[in-house]
């Protein structure tokens, strides 16, 4: 079997569900120990989209990634907080010894609206922790790649709303288009030190953030209750490949390429899985 993160630990934000227990189960499958963090909690304001990820989804975590005879250190801290961010990074270098891999995953996607019709909470809000929480997640663990001295990747997730706007999501395009700022200034600073700095942009994924009724009105706004089926037609117009919504082992395997030597001499660079939406936008 192919270990190619063998020997390497890996440090994923938003690890309970979704994106970032599959990243997590991947790197593992491949070799990785992994340090997982999570807020485990629902943001104040965010219950019209989706109930956050909570303590028994961060443990079915650790549980499948123990399932691949990997080490695993869990915690329980929110982006927003870079003091219980750091505390929870340094804990976990403290007990597997090193970190190779930062996977910038933690994001959320805020009740839509009209870019003036926004309240402040929901912009800041979304801001704060898509983008300002990046830069919090790299501030806690960048040093400790950097003091290996063995290289390393950081992999940010943006989004196809990272490259093209759209109406109703200028909190979330605004904070995914300014990650990809981040990821080239960080690029350019970490070259040196052969530490590698990518984005990744998934279209729409079957996480609860996207597979809700809230998300799906995107498409109907203002018209009540949209069906499933209606739902999920619309999203499958939006990618040029036939598919309505990709499934988080889709960009595991993406994050799974840039965590490894495959991708060496790849830095600064935009990484999609969009199913073409970007091809037909």
């Amino acid at each position: 079997m192919s270990q190619r993160v063998e020997g390497k630990v890996a440090l994923i934000t938003g690890a309970a569900r979704g994106q970032g227990r599959a990243e997590a189960v991947r790197l593992a499958e491949e070799g990785a120990d992994i340090i997982a963090v999570d807020a485990c909690a629902t943001i104040d304001g965010m219950e019209a989209i989706c109930r956050g990820a909570t303590e028994q989804d961060l443990a079915e975590t650790v549980r499948q990634v123990e399932k691949h005879d990997r080490r695993i250190v869990s915690a329980v801290a929110d982006v927003r907080d870079l003091a219980a961010l750091t505390a929870a990074v340094d804990a976990g270098v403290a007990e597997l010894g090193r970190l190779d891999i930062v996977v910038c995953n933690a994001g959320i996607f805020a009740p839509q609206g009209r870019t003036w019709e926004l309240s402040r909470e929901q912009w800041q809000t979304t801001i704060d922790v898509n983008l300002t929480g990046v830069w919090a997640t790299v501030k806690a663990a960048v040093p400790h790649v950097l003091a290996g001295g063995r290289g390393g990747s950081v992999i940010i997730t943006s989004s196809n709303l990272g490259i093209r706007g759209s109406g109703g999501t200028s909190h979330y395009s605004a904070s995914k288009h300014g990650v990809i700022g981040l990821a080239e200034a960080l690029a350019n600073e970490l070259a040196p030190e052969s530490i590698r700095v990518n984005t990744v942009h998934p279209t729409a994924v079957r996480t609860a953030m996207v597979d809700n009724q809230a998300t799906w009105q995107l498409f109907k706004p203002g018209v009540g209750e949209v069906g499933q089926d209606e739902a999920m037609a619309a999203f499958r117009a939006t990618n040029s490949l036939p598919v309505d919504l990709i499934e988080p082992e889709d960009v595991a395997n993406a994050v799974l390429f840039l965590a490894s030597d495959e991708s060496r001499y790849t830095t600064g660079s935009k990484h999609f899985v969009d199913a073409g939406y970007l091809v037909r936008h």
